[in-house]
């Protein structure tokens, strides 16, 4: 039995070999991949999950094709446009974690108008990274803190205010963080899967919930089931 809720971080790969195997544009890959994020946030809460983390564009991610990010920027922004109102509807709250100053204007502008319209919603948490690294911001929380007296585990946390990850799930068959919450994923379970990100659906998430559930989590001490 399920004893809280979990924040679950999401690494969504495949969506270009997803396109390419059927020959298409690697942007119909994405696309693909925005519906999937759709299902997902559907089916999250009744599967226990409270926080969901997805890394939607990295801050390396600006070295693909110029067509390319443009691309996923239009798409991104595209996605705000149509989806902030239902996920207001559902209770889902908005918010999004990294760089800010290199977006486009537009994009900026959605992302405001999404966090601000669902900033009181109580249902799931959805977190979209964007231009983000993890490195990246923690050596920005290390400069704040530079002038503190105290440098602790609780004071970083509290510094970069991002919530403890209990589980990381990464699709396409690839077995590595990427630059993704290092900090907040320090004792995540990870899963691994070799489904595509466009086709995950709710039955690969409640085998991944469901294998997170079987595992004993230590944290450095006694065997702990994972709850």
């Amino acid at each position: 039995m399920m004893t809280r809720t979990l924040h679950v971080g999401f690494i969504m790969d495949g969506n270009g070999r997803w396109a390419e195997r059927r020959g298409l544009p690697r942007s119909s890959g994405h696309k693909a991949g925005v519906k999937a994020v759709r299902r997902i946030v559907e089916c999250a809460p009744e599967l226990g999950i409270g926080v969901m983390t997805i890394y939607a564009f990295s801050a390396d991610n600006w070295s693909r094709p110029a067509m390319e990010v443009n691309s996923l920027m239009k798409l991104l922004q595209l996605f705000l446009n149509r989806e902030t109102k239902q996920c207001k509807a559902q209770g889902v709250r908005i918010e999004f974690v990294g760089r800010r100053d290199r977006l486009p204007r537009n994009l900026l502008q959605a992302i405001i108008d999404a966090e601000q319209s669902t900033i009181n919603c109580t249902g799931l948490h959805l977190r979209i990274a964007v231009d983000y690294s993890s490195r990246d911001a923690l050596v920005e929380a290390a400069r704040k803190m530079a002038g503190e007296n105290i440098f602790t585990r609780e004071s970083m946390s509290r510094c970069l205010a991002s919530p403890d990850m209990d589980l990381v799930v990464r699709t396409a068959s690839e077995k590595r963080l990427s630059d993704f919450f290092l900090w907040e994923a320090a004792y995540a379970e990870l899963y691994f899967c070799d489904v595509l990100w466009p086709d995950f659906d709710r039955d690969h998430l409640a085998q991944a919930i469901s294998e997170f559930h079987n595992r004993t989590r230590k944290f450095g001490g006694l065997a702990k089931l994972a709850s």
